[in-house]
């Protein structure tokens, strides 16, 4: 366990040297704080380092908000895209299946957000929150919540 623990903290410790704008906290999950410019993190989860990756990618890219709920999935893409980049410069290996697999719970809830209550087909967002069913004419409005 101390050399997980070395090898986690050292991966933390180079990606803030090497990224000095972002704050590396311990935290419940692994998130990333635009408001504080902060990637917070959890190395007692099992195989940490491409999320890591991927969450200080995001402060790398400087992602801040989105206005429709496809525009996440595109920053949440060019995240993992980062994050693989970063990846070859540590030597850590991210495979595909699990960047899909992350990929895959952000098109799930994009899905159902965009789903009709009324007729069950495919919505289309007109503004962040608020999407109309273009065959029954239906709408309808989400919360914030992922």
């Amino acid at each position: 366990m101390a050399a997980t623990t070395t090898a986690s903290n050292n991966l933390v410790t180079r990606l803030a040297t090497d990224f000095p704008k972002i704050t590396f906290t311990p935290g419940d999950d692994f998130h990333w704080s635009p408001e504080q410019q902060t990637v917070f993190y959890d190395l007692s989860q099992p195989y940490y380092a491409p999320q890591l990756l991927h969450e200080a990618a995001h402060g790398i890219l400087g992602h801040d908000r989105y206005m429709y709920d496809i525009d996440l999935i595109k920053l949440e893409r060019a995240a993992w895209e980062k994050a693989q980049e970063l990846a070859l410069l540590y030597g850590i290996a991210i495979p595909e299946d699990n960047i899909e697999e992350a990929l895959d719970t952000y098109r799930d809830w994009l899905h159902a957000r965009s789903t009709c209550p009324q007729c069950g087909l495919g919505g289309i967002q007109q503004r962040s929150g608020d999407y109309t069913c273009p065959v029954c004419a239906q709408r309808w409005r989400v919360n914030d919540a992922r």
